[in-house]
């Protein structure tokens, strides 16, 4: 399948008969050919219908813009739809904030190197200089934004300033608070990775908390940011068995481990349009 050629549907509304149908028919009519499609009801009576499909477009019959119009006249507004189609050519840009832990960080280098991460990582930002030399030998920009005590302000203009045109901010291991201002400025497109089994464990040295309760299980927890801290919607998650044989340090290790591959499935499905919000949860198509 060449992506340049392939375009996302993502749909939620009211679910009712015939929704499948007239998307569909539409795409037909307009030349394209559909070549993925997911779908999903909360309710078979009075529910929400969410789809997510992909078609190809290089014998569409009108421009993107004209086909957006008339979608959205004659099948969006039809049922009372909120709807978006993205286009796989236009990679989405995005940015990595990280602290000092870079074994997230690096993660989604090397799968972006590599071509596993279907957008554009363009910058990366730390409240700290001890990455810069990691970063660079990837050939990207490194910013180091310093946060003072009384001035978190100040590094989160400076911040947006490097981020102005960016479509995903990931946290990977960035270890401040973001305001609820600057998490504003992206709704649902900033994605953070705690490292935690969510919702237990919310704050500070969760693996101390774990190792304290004496868990059997531990996890890693990829969610959308928003103003409540270490509460918005889940993305992903995934965990590994412990015993009690395993101290902290052990625990953190196999946390890391999560880490990286939870957060990276995250972003993906992000850059693959596979990820749908509803109130505080997700609807992922994969």
């Amino acid at each position: 399948m060449n992506a340049d050629t392939t375009a996302r549907l993502l749909i939620t509304c009211p679910d009712r008969p015939g929704i499948v149908a007239a998307v569909s028919g539409f795409l037909f009519n307009h030349g394209a050919n559909i070549t993925a499609l997911d779908q999903h009801s909360t309710d078979p009576e009075g529910g929400l219908f969410f789809m997510r499909l992909e078609f190809q477009t290089p014998h569409l019959d009108v421009p993107r813009e004209v086909l957006e119009k008339a979608f959205a006249a004659s099948v969006a507004s039809r049922f009372a739809m909120e709807w978006r189609i993205s286009y796989a050519a236009d990679r989405k840009k995005v940015a990595i904030l990280v602290s000092k832990y870079d074994h997230a960080l690096l993660e989604l280098l090397w799968r972006h190197e590599g071509g596993e991460l279907p957008g554009r990582v363009t910058q990366v930002l730390s409240n700290h200089p001890d990455l810069r030399a990691e970063v660079e030998r990837f050939g990207l920009p490194y910013h180091h934004v310093p946060v003072e005590k009384d001035r978190k302000e100040e590094a989160e203009a400076a911040m947006l300033t490097y981020l102005e045109g960016t479509d995903l901010v990931v946290l990977a291991r960035y270890m401040q608070i973001l305001s609820p201002a600057f998490v504003a400025q992206f709704p649902y497109r900033i994605i953070n990775i705690h490292h935690s089994f969510l919702p237990a464990f919310i704050g500070a040295n969760p693996y101390k908390q774990a190792y304290v309760r004496g868990v059997k299980l531990i996890g890693a927890t990829a969610h959308y940011v928003t103003e409540a801290l270490d509460q918005g919607p889940i993305i992903e998650q995934d965990v590994a068995r412990v015993s009690h044989r395993q101290g902290v340090e052990e625990l953190v290790r196999l946390g890391r481990d999560l880490e990286r591959t939870v957060l990276a499935r995250a972003v993906r499905w992000h850059l693959e349009d596979r990820i749908l919000v509803h109130g505080n949860k997700t609807v992922v198509f994969v």
